[in-house]
């Protein structure tokens, strides 16, 4: 399927994401504005950690939310109501106390719904360590 070109940068993403929740804790970014989705990166401290020395979960799932939202605004432009309608995750590995990063993809963008695959890593793309992976749809409001 081909993807519709970008029509929102990863700056305005930012300001998005900044001013939608102000005072919220959100430590993920938007890095770039890909052709096929987006990458986002969290860096991890120690309110992600969770007893065993990894990345929790919920941190994991977030960010692989987020990512696919903002794959999707990347396209449709900013739509605050477009809402999360499934996310569905495997853990794959265990994730070291490092930046993790979401690379999303756009699988299908309708007029009423997207669905992204996000891959997750521990480190970099080129050289982390794929850690989970989620498929997530969002609900585009008409």
């Amino acid at each position: 399927m081909a993807v519709p070109k970008p029509v929102v940068d990863a700056t305005t993403l930012n300001t998005f994401l900044r001013d939608a929740f102000p005072g919220a804790p959100r430590g993920y970014g938007v890095e770039e504005v890909t052709d096929r989705g987006v990458r986002l990166r969290v860096p991890i401290g120690s309110e992600h950690q969770r007893p065993g020395g990894t990345v929790s979960g919920p941190t994991m799932m977030g960010l692989a939310d987020a990512a696919a939202w903002m794959a999707t605004l990347s396209r449709i432009g900013i739509v605050p109501l477009a809402v999360t309608t499934t996310l569905t995750i495997n853990f794959v590995a265990k994730p070291e106390l490092i930046d993790l990063v979401a690379d999303a993809e756009l699988l299908r963008l309708g007029a009423r719904s997207s669905l992204t695959e996000v891959r997750v890593y521990s480190g970099d793309v080129g050289d982390g360590v794929l850690v989970a992976h989620a498929t997530v749809g969002y609900a585009i409001p008409a």
